[in-house]
């Protein structure tokens, strides 16, 4: 993939926390002719969040999703099989034939070099803020930079940024966008690859603590301070 990125609406967020049953850490190879309805690598390999979901893009449809290869079968087959359906996902009966001469062996796979890392709590942001603060700053370079040290190469870097459910959704999509733009030029100024780096914002869609507004103004903001946060998902292969 290249530097541009890509942006997708809230909607299309929302849908990536459908669960599919997915194999834990299976590379899905795909054939990248046509719009690939998911976020590929430089290997055509389908970009996986933390949470082994497959990150869907702006051309994800359910159609797409069943006609893009992944080997014989649908990419959808592998990454949202109650969408495209078990009949779109049995293989095809084949007919008895002679034994086939035994392939040679499968070249040994690539120790992988995957890690998520989080900016939250203390690293995480003020409230209608975008910039990272020194905290936030160190531990980009701890949990990250400080790790590429382990990695062959780098493949595929996805930043999300995330907001609390306070203001109109449009507003928290475009925060949660400069959240992860922030985090993804501090990266690149520590020396990370801008090519293989994708931001995407989920604005408040996401959160992961409820607060009762009931609280207060300020100790609601308090209260919600978990929410602004920042998710690094690093693919790659280890040394």
């Amino acid at each position: 993939m290249n530097a541009a990125k890509f942006r997708l609406a809230s909607a299309t967020v929302l849908m990536l926390a459908s669960l599919s049953a997915m194999a834990q850490s299976k590379d899905i190879v795909v054939d990248p002719k046509g719009e690939v309805p998911y976020a590929i690598d430089q290997r055509n390999t389908v970009v996986k969040s933390g949470s082994d979901l497959c990150w869907r893009t702006g051309y994800w449809t359910p159609a797409a999703a069943g006609e893009v290869k992944a080997g014989e079968l649908p990419v959808g087959c592998e990454c949202d099989k109650d969408v495209v359906g078990a009949e779109k996902c049995a293989p095809a009966a084949r007919a008895a034939a002679p034994a086939a001469p035994a392939a040679p062996a499968a070249p040994a796979v690539a120790p992988k070099c995957d890690f998520t890392s989080h900016l939250a709590a203390d690293t995480g942001f003020a409230f209608n803020k975008a910039t990272l603060t020194p905290a936030a700053k160190a531990h980009l370079d701890s949990a990250i930079i400080g790790k590429l040290s382990s990695c062959a190469q780098v493949t595929a870097v996805i930043v999300t940024g995330h907001t609390d459910r306070l203001g109109s959704q449009s507003y928290n999509q475009k925060l949660s966008e400069k959240r992860a733009d922030a985090v993804r030029a501090y990266l690149v100024s520590r020396g990370m690859n801008a090519d293989v780096i994708d931001t995407m914002g989920a604005g408040k869609t996401q959160p992961i603590k409820s607060c009762d507004d009931k609280l207060g103004r300020k100790k609601l903001i308090e209260c919600l301070a978990p929410n602004r946060r920042v998710t690094v998902d690093v693919k790659g292969t280890a040394k």
